[in-house]
C-alpha cells in the first residue's frame, strides 16, 4: 500500500461508516450522497488491497484488516485533532513559547507579573532571561527574545518601546548615618550636603547609574568619591553596612531593614519608568501579543496601581 495515496478525507469517510456500520447512516453525517461513499470506500479498499469491509445482517462489519486500519485511521485523526485544537490556542496565543529578555532590577516586578498571567495562561512556556543592561542589550541585538524590560530602553529606528510602570529612584543612606538621623527628625536635603559623601554606584552602561549621572550633570554636580559595585544587591547591603550612600530603584529596597534609611532630598526620587521593548523588524509571536494585552488589562491586578502608568490600556494600540 502507498500511504501517499490515501488522505484525510478517505480514513474520515472510513471512520464514519464503521462507527455507524451503516453507510446511508454515514453518508447523511457527512453530507455526502450514498454512492459517493460506497465510491470512496472502493477507492480505499483498492489502495489496502485487502477487503476492508463485509456485510452481515444488514450491518457493516470490519474484517481483521479493516479493524487493524479503523485503529490507525482513529489514532492519526484523533492526532490531528490535538493538532487543530493545539493550532488555534497558539493563533489566540494561549499556547506555545515566550522568551522575555529583563534588566536586573525588573526581577523585582516581572515574576509578580509572570505569576498572573501563567494562571490565565498555563499553556503558554516562559523563559525569563535576566541580566545587566548590558547583557540584555546584547539579547535585543541578537533578537534572542520576543518582549524584553528595560528602564532605559535602546535607541534606533528598530525599537518600539513603551513605559508601563514608574521606577522612582531613591537615596539611601546607612540608618546611623547624619542625614539618616537629620531626615528622620523632618529635615529635607540639599544634595550639595552629600556631594563629598562615598557613593556606591553601579557598573557603566547601567540604566540606575545613567540616569543618576544625566541629574547630577543637570544640577552641575561632581561626587567626590565613589565606588563601583555591580548588584543591587551588594549595594544595598553595602549602605546597610555603613560604606556609603545609594542610588537604587525603590523595588529592590526591602523596606522592613532597618539598616538604612530613604533620604528626603530635593529632586528626589528620581523619575524612571520600566519599559516593554520589541523589535519593529522582528514579529511578535502570539504568545508575545498575549502577554501584552494581559498587561494593559490586568497590570493593575498585579502590583500598586499607584506604581502603574496612566495610559497602560493603550499598550496593545502600541504594539498592534
Amino acid at each position: 500500500m502507498d500511504v501517499r495515496h490515501l488522505s484525510f478525507r478517505l480514513l474520515q469517510v472510513y471512520i464514519q461508516v464503521v462507527r455507524f456500520g451503516s453507510v446511508s447512516a454515514a453518508a447523511r453525517l457527512l453530507h455526502l450522497t450514498q454512492p459517493t461513499v460506497s465510491l470512496q470506500l472502493k477507492k480505499l479498499a483498492d489502495e489496502v488491497g485487502q477487503p476492508l469491509l463485509e456485510y452481515r445482517e444488514g450491518k457493516v462489519h470490519t474484517t481483521y484488516i479493516g479493524d487493524a486500519l479503523f485503529q490507525a485511521a482513529s489514532d492519526v485523526l484523533s492526532r490531528f485533532d490535538d493538532f487543530s485544537s493545539l493550532l488555534e490556542e497558539a493563533k489566540g496565543g494561549r499556547s506555545g513559547k515566550l522568551s522575555l529578555g529583563i534588566v536586573t532590577t525588573a526581577k523585582y516586578v516581572m515574576p509578580t507579573i509572570l505569576g498572573a498571567f501563567d494562571k490565565a495562561n498555563p499553556k503558554v512556556e516562559v523563559t525569563l532571561n535576566v541580566g545587566n543592561r548590558a547583557h540584555i542589550l546584547n539579547r535585543f541585538a541578537h533578537q534572542d527574545d520576543d518582549l524584553y524590560l528595560f528602564s532605559q530602553p535602546p535607541s534606533g529606528e528598530l525599537v518600539q518601546a513603551c513605559r508601563i510602570i514608574k521606577n522612582p529612584l531613591q537615596l539611601i543612606a546607612p540608618a546611623e548615618h547624619w542625614a539618616s538621623r537629620y531626615c528622620a527628625e523632618g529635615g529635607e536635603l540639599d544634595f550639595t550636603t552629600l556631594k563629598n559623601e562615598r557613593f556606591l554606584m553601579r557598573e557603566p552602561g547601567s540604566a540606575t547609574r545613567m540616569q543618576f549621572e544625566a541629574w547630577l550633570s543637570s544640577q552641575g554636580v561632581e561626587l567626590s568619591k565613589t565606588m563601583q559595585i555591580e548588584s543591587n544587591e551588594a549595594i544595598r547591603l553595602s549602605v546597610s553596612s555603613g560604606l556609603g550612600l545609594a542610588v537604587l530603584s525603590a523595588y529592590t529596597l526591602d523596606q522592613h531593614n532597618e539598616q538604612f534609611k530613604v533620604l528626603k532630598v530635593r529632586g528626589f526620587p528620581l523619575n524612571s519608568h520600566w519599559y516593554l521593548v520589541a523589535r519593529k523588524d522582528k514579529r511578535l509571536s502570539a504568545s508575545a501579543r498575549r502577554l501584552i494585552q494581559f498587561i494593559a488589562q490586568h497590570l493593575t491586578d498585579c502590583i500598586e496601581a499607584q506604581w502603574v502608568v496612566d495610559d497602560i490600556a493603550l499598550l496593545d494600540e502600541h504594539f498592534s
